[in-house]
């Protein structure tokens, strides 16, 4: 569970990092308060959060098992462990 929730923070994380980028190419102090007006921070944070977003309807959309499909639980079989699967 960890793996997908660290995957949104890092989507939340890109338009603040290419902005750290665009600051550092242009050699402009990176961690000048000068350089984050909040309400350039505020823009960041919302194009964030439509990023997450949009995150969460493709995650929703493109994973998981297809329509009508059958999960078999993982369980044992003559003393071997056979995983789940989606028929």
């Amino acid at each position: 569970m960890i793996r997908p929730a660290l995957t949104e923070i890092g989507i939340f994380l890109i338009p603040f990092a290419v902005y750290a980028l665009i600051l550092v190419a242009s050699r402009s102090g990176v961690l000048a308060q000068t350089s984050w007006p909040l309400p350039l921070v505020a823009k960041l944070t919302l194009g964030a959060m439509v990023l997450v977003a949009i995150s969460f309807v493709l995650l929703a959309q493109f994973s998981g098992a297809p329509p009508n499909s059958t999960y078999i639980p993982a369980h044992v079989e003559n003393g071997k462990f056979i995983p789940g699967v989606e028929k």
